[in-house]
């Protein structure tokens, strides 16, 4: 297939629906489009009502271009990663992978402008973790819960305010921060080096002040992020973990059980800040970032220095330290609810600790004098002339 022909299949899926984040191409399926969350078929002209093993392969052999590493990477690990740049109106961060034999492809969509903390609605606190000189910060969530854009946004308010070297190792760049205050050198995994490891330990060499590594992937990433940490830089990264307690332990897990006790108090020393981000279903359509929100005091070190115990829980801890701009899943349900963003359906299916949740919507709606009794179903058989 010739590139000119992909560009026009790819662009016309992307006016097919509203809010689309990811095209998607499997066997047997019609072109697809995820919107809002969603997936929906693509009409296209002319239609194609269900994808064949010969034009998926032909698809992904189109987008790979030749690239040998892409191939290398499909052959033996059984999927690659690369970016896709659709002329100027829009770019993707492409994962080609097989299954039952044949290719498959998703498209993220990526966003053709940088965000901003402004653009995003996000709390003030992002600033201070902008502001940050030296440590760990991590961003962690699922895959497509929004952690790029996050630390997109957080770069950009570096950008912004601080005359600084940033050195990003990314899988693939997914935002191009232009030249303001700060100096950028955006480095691709395959291109431009050949693993996190590596990209991290010649990182150390390049007089940055803040890092970006994409993911944090194993045991030796950890350690010389925990070492630039120490170091006297800003480390930035994420985590395919669902909330603090989880992220520390996906840490330790890298490591032996031996070695467990002095990394919690590395950790403790420099962890600045956990964030954790579920996209949940916006009320009236499209999606609402819900976030957790950690940052660093001596009950947050002494929890990871020590492990949570009965006394001793993230969860408690950040739920008690909402005056420093801390907030647990639950608080920031409860305050989406409370100005309407999304139901208390979704409200209670995405609760960490639903009976706290739920009291929560009973005062927000008593609160509105709205009655919140649902009715058992049980009703006394009184005769009607009973009370005559």
């Amino acid at each position: 297939m010739r590139l000119p022909d992909l560009d026009k299949i790819l662009s016309a899926m992307l006016h097919t629906h509203p809010g689309i984040s990811d095209l998607n191409f499997s066997v047997d399926h019609p072109l697809q489009v995820e919107s809002f969350g969603e997936l929906k078929p693509a009409l296209t002209d002319p239609p194609i009502d269900l994808l064949t093993p010969y034009q998926t392969e032909q698809i992904a052999l189109a987008l790979m271009q030749g690239d040998r590493r892409l191939m290398y990477d499909y052959l033996n690990g059984g999927s690659c990663d690369l970016s896709y740049a659709l002329n100027d109106e829009a770019r993707f961060r492409v994962n080609i992978f097989r299954q039952r034999g044949n290719f498959a492809i998703v498209l993220r969509r990526l966003e053709a402008s940088v965000p901003t903390l402004e653009t995003l609605h996000l709390p003030g606190i992002f600033r201070e973790i902008a502001k940050e000189k030296t440590g760990l910060a991590l961003l962690t969530g699922a895959t497509g819960s929004g952690k790029t854009t996050t630390l997109a946004a957080i770069l950009n308010e570096i950008n912004e305010t601080q005359a600084v070297h940033v050195v990003t190792l990314e899988d693939p760049i997914e935002f191009v921060h232009p030249c303001r205050k700060a100096t950028f050198n955006q480095r691709e995994l395959g291109p431009d080096f050949n693993n996190y490891s590596n990209g991290l330990r010649a990182a150390l060499r390049q007089a940055p002040k803040v890092i970006l590594v994409g993911e944090m992937r194993d045991r030796a990433t950890v350690e010389i992020a925990l070492m630039a940490a120490e170091t006297g830089h800003l480390v930035l990264s994420t985590l395919h973990t669902v909330d603090a307690g989880q992220s520390i332990n996906r840490i330790l897990g890298f490591f032996t059980l031996g070695e467990e006790q002095q990394l919690r108090v590395r950790l403790a020393d420099v962890l600045r800040y956990v964030v954790s981000q579920r996209l949940a279903p916006k009320a009236g359509g499209g999606r609402h970032l819900l976030t957790e929100i950690m940052g660093n005091n001596l009950r947050t070190k002494e929890a990871v220095a020590l492990g949570e115990g009965e006394h001793r829980n993230f969860y408690e801890i950040v739920e008690a330290s909402t005056q420093y701009g801390w907030m647990t899943f639950d608080q920031s349900i409860l305050n989406a609810y409370q100005n309407d963003l999304i139901t208390a359906e979704t409200a209670h299916l995405y609760a960490t600790r639903k009976g706290t949740v739920t009291r929560g919507i009973d005062l927000i709606q008593k609160g509105r004098g709205v009655d919140s009794d649902v009715d058992s179903g049980l009703h006394m058989d009184i005769p009607t002339n009973a009370f005559r």
